[in-house]
């Protein structure tokens, strides 16, 4: 069985809001409104077997070289068949492709991203002015990075993580 990866549709945010929703409750992944998910329905790469969507991640750009890998999820009957490990590699080819060259995820998954080159980090690996651009933004996921106290009841467990592609 192989899974075809493509883009995400609008026509996908019902099935990908059911798919996060099973790991919302074991907190595993961050609840998200779907209004969100649309918003955001062009960062999102999906996998479909036999015409059904089994997963999803995303690929948000925070800064000129760095993105973050965010809401990478396959249903349960599904995992444990590279279905994730094949959404992530294709994340990592866009994020390739249109010129990052770090990416970052927090994830309670460590060994998943780990086996994909992904470290832990401590502090900021950004330089101080563009540190000072980020603190700018109102996206939770840069507060994230910059391992801000605001963001830390949200997130209380979750490692950060990089990879330098």
């Amino acid at each position: 069985m192989s899974a075809l990866i493509r883009p995400a549709k609008t026509s996908d945010i019902k099935k990908i809001r059911t798919i996060i929703d099973a790991y919302v409750s074991g907190r595993r992944l961050l609840a998200k409104e779907t209004v969100t998910l649309f918003e955001s329905v062009q960062e999102f790469t999906v996998a479909e077997v036999d015409s059904e969507v089994v997963g999803c991640g995303a690929l948000h750009v925070l800064w000129e070289d760095l993105a973050e890998v965010r809401t990478v999820a396959v249903i349960e009957s599904m995992q444990g068949k590279g279905i994730g490990h094949t959404i992530l590699e294709n994340i990592l080819a866009r994020a390739k492709e249109i010129g990052v060259k770090k990416v970052f995820c927090l994830t309670f998954e460590t060994k998943f991203f780990g086996s994909h080159g992904f470290t832990e980090i401590q502090g900021s690996p950004v330089e101080p002015d563009v540190y000072a651009q980020l603190l700018r933004s109102y996206d939770a996921g840069i507060a994230e990075f910059l391992d801000l106290e605001s963001v830390k009841p949200n997130t209380l467990g979750n490692t950060r993580m990089l990879k330098i592609l």
